[in-house]
């Protein structure tokens, strides 16, 4: 799991660009956001625990997502393990594991898979489109053709599937969820 002072450190981090790339000062964050500039300061620096409650007050003020604030930088190849810390928040009833953020527009995909014990070679689509990957059941290699990684249960991928890719199950019955996501042209 991702650390809480990692966290901290991220949505930090998140809100000072956000805020700095809307052109919003501090203390007009803070107001519109129902809470104090010491407060606000206080986060910004990646010092504190902001509550769920917070975080969302933070993300409408800056006219985000949640996910925005949680999420820390992406690469074209990103893997998360079932038991990895990545963002999570806890509300009264619902606790939220954030695995990946997609922006496109454009169509999405869901599929449920079944993976074979042999290997699937796939052409690369076309330029823009994306994969994501949640194994659900047994364990699955998949990934770009040359660096290929083996995913167990709850792990997930999100990889640019413009390239070659595999998928190769483990064992006799591997089963997960694809998204895949076509940008519009």
């Amino acid at each position: 799991m991702l650390a809480q002072q990692d966290l901290a450190r991220t949505v930090g981090d998140n809100v000072r660009r956000l805020r700095t790339a809307a052109k919003i000062s501090l203390a007009d964050l803070a107001e519109a956001a129902g809470m104090s500039k010491t407060t606000l300061h206080g986060i910004e620096q990646g010092a504190g625990n902001p509550t769920l409650s917070t975080l969302w007050a933070l993300a409408t003020a800056l006219r985000a997502t949640l996910g925005d604030l949680l999420d820390p930088p992406a690469s074209a190849t990103r893997v998360v393990r079932g038991d990895d810390e990545v963002p999570r928040v806890e509300g009264e009833a619902v606790t939220a594991r954030l695995l990946h953020r997609i922006r496109l527009r454009g169509t999405v995909e869901v599929y449920d898979i079944e993976v074979a014990e042999r290997r699937q070679h796939s052409d690369a689509h076309l330029p823009g489109v994306m994969e994501c990957l949640v194994v659900t059941e047994g364990g699955v290699t998949a990934g770009p053709a040359a660096e290929p990684v083996d995913l167990g249960e709850g792990d997930s991928l999100l990889m640019q599937a413009e390239f070659p890719h595999v998928y190769e199950g483990d064992g006799r019955r591997n089963r997960a969820v694809l998204l895949m996501l076509h940008p519009e042209s």
